[in-house]
């Protein structure tokens, strides 16, 4: 259905050209969009309604029926009689016409878009609809998830087709209240770097009209329209894996996700167990912060501790010290790679169960 605001847009643009007044009504007779005060007209348009005739002269107006698909959508009025008026008020009633059919053929793709994202569709349904709808199957596309505070208040998802929605190939679309999804078309040529770059520029689109806390996520890049329900599922669990840890990223790839996305899947009772077996009572997570900030920083330089202590502005002993002391209270030294492997797994769990228990509260 054509928004209230796009028949005003195109009333008001015709009549700067044509210099007629217009006045969209409803099947009821109430005012839709106007050039210009015709409550006049509100009467003789529902009479019109009722009668058999598509176009007709009443009071010195004129009045036209426009339909979609044989049902009565919209009663157009020209402001004046005579040929000249007629002939304008035809041609606005058709392109009222023409714009239903174009946004009704929006819609279809919009729910087309969505059942195929949540595996709603059978395979020969997809094909059939997508011939129908003039949707390509067999071009490369990836899925992005777009989510941002409070997504449906702040109208995420038409400043995303506002602003990013030139590409005629691209879907934008939602299946929730929260999140913009992008279905993007993509050439032979395009790679990781320019799916961050189109990410980048929706962020950037976003935080320009206020809206901050923007998150983006998507999933690996397909060939087959079949194969899109599957990017869709790769870049949600992007986005959630991502939330967990890579929460100081605002841009995500499903590929970038690492181990994560093993830990993720992993049930939280079999978390549990794998830290008392690791640790007995203790969890890594209960370290003084200037533990942690040693940890973290060792696995940043990838184990290697003059770089390590360097960083830190400490003496290599000092670094050496630590990391027995680290040793004699959990049995891992972190310069033996399988330990290091072990407490850095640990750590992602304790991290992964602690996000799973902030949503039980």
């Amino acid at each position: 259905m054509i928004s209230n605001q796009i028949l005003q847009n195109t009333i008001d643009g015709l009549k700067a050209i044509a210099r007629v007044e217009m006045c969209v009504l409803d099947t009821d007779g109430k005012e839709v969009a106007s050039t210009a005060n015709m409550e006049e007209c509100a009467k003789p348009a529902m009479e019109f309604a009722a009668s058999a005739a598509d176009s007709q002269e009443i009071q010195g107006y004129q009045y036209f029926k426009i339909f979609d698909e044989q049902q009565l959508e919209y009663i157009m009025v020209a402001g004046g009689a005579g040929e000249d008026v007629y002939m304008v008020g035809k041609m606005v009633a058709f392109q009222i016409q023409s714009l239903l059919v174009a946004y009704k053929e929006r819609f279809d793709k919009d729910n087309f878009i969505k059942n195929l994202l949540l595996d709603n569709l059978l395979l020969v349904d997809i094909y059939s609809r997508a011939k129908k709808l003039h949707i390509q199957t067999d071009v490369k596309r990836v899925v992005m998830i777009v989510e941002s505070d409070n997504g449906k208040d702040n109208n995420a998802l038409e400043i995303v087709r506002t602003n990013y929605g030139n590409n005629s190939k691209d879907f934008i679309t939602a299946v929730d209240e929260n999140n913009v999804i992008v279905v993007k078309d993509l050439s032979d040529g395009d790679s990781g770097q320019d799916i961050d770059k189109a990410a980048k520029a929706i962020e950037t689109s976003l935080e320009n009209e206020g809206i901050r806390n923007v998150h983006i996520a998507y999933g690996t890049i397909v060939n087959e329209l079949k194969e899109v329900s599957r990017s869709y599922k790769e870049a949600k669990m992007a986005l959630d894996v991502g939330k967990i840890f890579f929460d100081e990223r605002d841009i995500i790839a499903y590929s970038e996700l690492g181990i994560g996305r093993l830990i993720y899947q992993l049930p939280i009772p079999l978390c549990k167990m794998f830290i008392k077996e690791i640790f007995g009572g203790k969890s890594p997570d209960d370290f003084d912060e200037e533990t942690l900030m040693t940890i973290n920083k060792f696995f940043e330089n990838s184990l290697n501790v003059s770089e390590t202590s360097r960083q830190l502005f400490i003496h290599r002993n000092t670094l050496v010290y630590r990391l027995d002391k680290l040793q004699k209270s959990t049995g891992l030294d972190l310069r033996v790679f399988e330990d290091a492997i072990t407490f850095k797994i640990a750590l992602m769990v304790v991290k992964y169960m602690k996000y799973m228990e902030s949503f039980e509260y």
